[in-house]
């Protein structure tokens, strides 16, 4: 009970001291306060990147991988990611490892068609900027698209060549005025006519351009979009995730032998997981991440000489109290107590300013990425448990400087 009493006098007095030298302690609470502020900001911010980047990554098309045969280039800073280019998979060899492909899971076969279509329906029209693919029943599932409306392909209108399409959700307000139902529509999409059948859930524009998008039967872009060495792409999901490695093992095996590849021979195409560019983007965050903890933290070490210089020149100025409690009876550990008490109360409140307004200025960058919202506990503690440090380690000096005092001689300071 009495520790429990001196530790509330304790807090008192340095709340006291506080209000007695409140512009200073401001100024003081606010240097700290950036350095947090700095901090958590700027972590919070990039965990609320990574967490949008992941979840636009698991729309994409989570736990899939993609057989193809050209490879993917990716630049971040100074670093060059990238994959070979392979001659390319036809439409026979996409056909057979579908067939030949037994292991649990959705397989795909499409095919890239175009970049530049222009979409058209009565008097209405797109930019040239829509991207048309070619797909097959088991597409949607295994890029990570759903429907908003309508219906997928079925397997027999991909084997009949059906004129059917389904649109991207930023078709819609383009090409169907006054709420008009897109559904069972007939649209030109490049020289051709087609019937929509389903339009699909927006996706954003985190990534940029995926609701831009027509979705054609693989059959029909092959006789309307053909051209020399047509290259189609394989994507595989497994029913169960756990199982993506030996799924990708068993992919490379069978694709090795449509491909006509004997056992010496070094496999002539791309096996891609679909978290790969996910996993080199936050990789490089990581850097950021580094860097803005470096950041942070010698802010928070210059705050910390502030704070040290300032509980200094308060123990010069208030030395007669020292000898007046020490006169009445008070000990040199109460006395270094009191002084630690109020480094630690005033690194206490710049956490928590500087906590607060990390937050709000981390989730404000976030919110105009479209990133949620995000309250970064892990580094909100951290912070808390850096400015105790900051209060002890600055404070520390000070309160023995202040608990050595003789009271004879500090009683006579002026």
């Amino acid at each position: 009970m009495k520790a429990v009493n001196l530790f509330i006098e304790n807090v008192r007095v340095a709340f006291q001291a506080i209000r007695t030298n409140q512009l200073r302690a401001i100024l003081t609470v606010f240097i700290i306060a950036f350095g947090i502020m700095a901090l958590v900001g700027i972590l919070t911010a990039i965990e609320s990147i990574k967490s949008a980047m992941t979840e636009q990554f698991t729309f994409m098309g989570a736990n899939t991988f993609s057989i193809e045969s050209r490879g993917m280039t990716v630049v971040v800073g100074n670093q060059r990611h990238r994959t070979r280019n392979y001659s390319y998979i036809s439409y026979r060899q996409a056909r057979e490892f579908k067939e030949r492909y037994t292991f649990p899971g959705s397989v795909s076969v499409s095919v890239y068609a175009s970049g530049s279509a222009t979409v058209k329906y009565r008097n209405n029209k797109s930019n040239p900027i829509i991207s048309v693919r070619g797909v097959d029943e088991n597409y949607l599932e295994t890029a990570g698209y759903e429907l908003e409306r309508g219906r997928n392909f079925t397997p027999q209108e991909i084997q009949q060549n059906r004129h059917l399409v389904i649109i991207g959700a930023d078709l819609v307000p383009v090409l169907f005025k006054n709420n008009e139902d897109p559904i069972d529509k007939i649209i030109s999409v490049g020289p051709g006519k087609y019937k929509i059948i389903g339009v699909l859930k927006g996706k954003g524009m985190s990534f940029g351009g995926m609701d831009q998008v027509c979705m054609l039967p693989h059959t029909n872009v092959r006789q309307y979009y053909s051209r020399p060495n047509m290259s189609y792409t394989i994507q595989v999901k497994p029913h169960d995730s756990k199982y993506l490695d030996v799924s990708i093992s068993e992919a490379e095996g069978i694709f090795r032998i449509v491909r006509g590849l004997k056992a010496m021979d070094e496999s002539d195409f791309n096996i891609t997981k679909s978290d790969n560019l996910l996993n080199i983007l936050l990789e490089n965050i990581k850097v950021i991440t580094y860097a803005a903890t470096v950041i942070g933290l010698i802010t928070l070490f210059g705050a910390a000489i502030g704070l040290m210089n300032i509980m200094l020149v308060s123990v010069t100025e208030r030395t007669r109290e020292i000898g007046i409690r020490k006169a009445i009876g008070a000990k040199a550990s109460f006395i270094k107590q009191q002084f630690l008490f109020e480094a630690v109360v005033i690194g206490q409140l710049g956490g928590l300013v500087g906590i607060v307004l990390g937050i709000i200025i981390g989730n404000l960058v976030s919110a105009l990425m479209d990133a949620s919202f995000i309250v970064p506990w892990i580094w909100i503690i951290n912070g808390v448990i850096a400015c105790f440090v900051v209060g002890v380690g600055s404070g520390y000096l000070p309160a023995v400087k202040a608990s050595r005092l003789d009271p004879i001689v500090a009683l006579r300071y002026e």
